[in-house]
């Protein structure tokens, strides 16, 4: 049996509710599916997300897909024991989250063999990960700038070099140059690996031809709890690359802190408390009027509420999981 071209790498855990839905836009890519190997690193899941692949697999004896056990149940070690089994020549890393386009990997494929950059990635088009109002205001707030700034994946663009893409695809031997994910960083670890990527003269590219639905979280909660991750992490991160941060992150921590500092002189300052309503009162205003926008555009009145709930969740977790993750040894 001959070697695989195409390594797509994916860890996963507890998705059974979307699971079938990537394996699904898997088997609709237009890149043969003969040179195509799907690697599932799962983190021990426990409801039915291996029966889910393993029922797939079945039905679909065209294509190779393969369950690895990934015992330590984070993303990155999950990322680097697919990539030890994996035998293609370019590896694509997906999540149990997305539903790729059917000619993504054929575009990532051919993005690279151009030579446009080292690791290549596309554009998410975030749909919500529920059927209700607040899981469409999340998947609004999650592709706005006001929610994740200029974050170039999820609000579009022409094609550029970039800081970071989301999941990537590259050559088998970027990894052998630059090394695998970094397994003490339970999340950002594409982020760190792209860092790794640009200091060794390698070029993110980000073609918005390339394109993958991305089911945002589904409640507030979930939500908070993504947020609060992701600013912990990046905060370790920043603690190795501190040249890495940009002006979009550096708001919400900052935004948090004030309304710290503000809240507890207001105790004792009348002034400061009035300046402290000033500050929520603008905050608010200004999300209120963005969720109006967006839910004239987008026809759905729940947004006006909706929407300031989302990117205020956003914010107040991301920024406050930061300064946590900078003072917390």
């Amino acid at each position: 049996m001959n070697a695989p071209v195409v390594s797509i790498i994916i860890p996963c855990y507890n998705e059974e509710a979307t699971i079938r839905l990537l394996l699904e836009a898997i088997v609709l890519q237009t890149f043969p599916h003969e040179e195509i190997e799907v690697l599932i690193s799962d983190g021990l899941s426990t409801d039915r997300t291996r029966q889910e692949i393993t029922e797939f697999q079945t039905s679909h004896p065209g294509i190779s897909i393969h369950i690895l056990e990934n015992v330590r149940r984070t993303i990155p070690s999950g990322l680097n024991i697919a990539i030890q089994a994996a035998r293609g020549e370019y590896i694509i890393r997906l999540d149990a989250h997305s539903r790729p386009y059917p000619d993504y990997v054929e575009r990532c494929i051919n993005a690279l063999r151009e030579g446009k950059g080292d690791n290549i990635g596309g554009v998410w088009e975030i749909q919500p990960g529920g059927q209700n109002w607040i899981s469409r205001s999340i998947a609004a707030a999650a592709a706005h700038p006001l929610g994740v700034g200029d974050a170039y994946y999820r609000v579009g663009g022409e094609a550029r070099a970039v800081d970071t893409v989301p999941f990537g695809a590259y050559r088998r031997t970027l990894v052998e140059r630059v090394g695998i994910y970094d397994e003490s960083l339970l999340t950002n670890e594409d982020y760190e690996l792209n860092v790794r990527i640009r200091k060794t003269g390698g070029t993110v590219w980000l073609d918005p031809g390339i394109r993958c639905v991305y089911f945002a979280r589904p409640t507030l909660s979930d939500l908070a709890r993504q947020y609060f991750r992701y600013g912990y992490w990046k905060g370790k991160m920043l603690r190795r690359y501190p040249g890495t941060i940009r002006w979009r992150q550096l708001l919400p921590p900052l935004f948090v802190f004030s309304l710290f500092f503000m809240g507890a002189v207001a105790v004792f300052t009348p002034l400061m408390f009035a300046l402290l309503a000033l500050v929520l009162a603008v905050y608010f205003l200004a999300m209120t009027l963005t969720g109006i926008s967006t839910a004239l555009k987008k026809d759905d009145l729940s947004l006006i509420i909706g929407f300031p709930l989302a990117v205020a969740t956003m914010h107040l977790s991301w920024g406050s999981a930061l300064l946590w993750s900078l003072i917390a040894r």
